[in-house]
């Protein structure tokens, strides 16, 4: 592999990876509040096919991601009043957005399988920064949501650690009658932070059609959501870690795409076996960070996924 390569698949790479650091930074926000949405590849893949049909339909891009964020949020809103207002368990409403997203995205978009949508997110190539050798190719010459998730990463990290309403809002997920105690309404901090995450996935599912295939396909998130997730435990339910977690698994997807031709010692592996790979990684980070769970607290909010009683506080 020579460098031209390796810089090209690098570039590739962080594309692959944005999607996923949008949706895991949006879960990331709503389990730091204490609740846990298992639900994002449902809302990814609704999102994916809110942005294809309204980008299609209006000839405009903004227009589809607009409309794929405001689309996810919905879900999002469904899930807030299961789990926060009527305390539904948030395994069984998170599978239950995952079968609805699917099956919905399934019937509504049959029609649209494989229709080219006609508009894309352009490459932005950065004044500059962009000719830095190989790191502008890799990092600066992307489309503009692949910089946003960069500064996501930043203003979710800011957000969490440098303002007292991040400060409420990781203290609802550690202990939510503290938060209440000192006047913060912990039901109005987990509701925004779901519908934060939520339109986080949409914007994620909606990078996949837009940006990224420029077009409808039935379950093309693939399993990002469930890689997203993991992503959050891989990164200990810290922003900054998380980027390179996210890079790492992108790196992974473009790695089994390029792996025919790259040659060598991967045509001695099985093509099947190389689509595993990604969800065999999360597999593997979900194993090792529950065994140091065992032995030591590693990041995880102590009220996540318990349902907030304010007369038993």
């Amino acid at each position: 592999m020579n460098t031209a390569v390796l810089v090209s698949m690098l570039a590739t790479s962080v594309a692959a990876a944005s999607p996923l650091l949008l949706a895991a930074l949006g879960e990331l926000v709503v389990e730091r509040s204490g609740v846990l949405n298992l639900g994002i590849e449902g809302i990814m893949l609704l999102g994916a096919l809110t942005a294809a049909a309204a980008t299609f339909g209006s000839g405009s891009v903004v227009v589809g991601i607009a409309s794929a964020i405001a689309a996810s949020s919905l879900l999002g809103l469904l899930f807030a009043f299961l789990t926060v207002t009527i305390r539904a368990d948030h395994v069984v409403a998170g599978l239950a957005l995952v079968l609805f997203g699917d099956g919905l995205s399934s019937f509504a978009g049959h029609d649209l399988v494989g229709t080219d949508i006609g508009q894309h997110v352009p490459p932005l190539a950065l004044p500059w920064i962009s000719d830095i050798p190989a790191l502008g190719q890799i990092f600066f010459r992307q489309n503009a949501l692949v910089y946003f998730s960069y500064l996501m990463v930043g203003v979710v990290w800011y957000f969490l650690y440098r303002t007292r309403p991040g400060l409420a809002l990781r203290a609802a997920g550690e202990k939510p009658s503290a938060v209440d105690v000192v006047g913060w309404n912990v039901f109005r901090i987990r509701y925004l932070a779901v519908l934060f995450g939520a339109s986080m996935a949409g914007l994620a599912g909606a990078f996949l059609s837009v940006a990224y295939l420029t077009t409808w396909a039935e379950g093309m998130t693939a399993g990002r959501g469930w890689v997203a997730l993991a992503l959050v435990i891989f990164a200990g339910w810290h922003p900054i870690k998380l980027l390179g977690g996210a890079y790492l698994f992108g790196f992974a997807y473009i790695l089994i795409a390029q792996s025919q031709v790259l040659g060598g010692v991967f045509h001695l592996i099985s093509t099947y076996v190389m689509q595993m790979f990604p969800y065999l990684m999360a597999i593997a980070v979900l194993a090792v960070m529950g065994r140091r769970a065992m032995k030591r607290r590693v990041g995880a909010p102590e009220a996540l996924a318990l349902p907030y009683v304010r007369e038993e506080r």
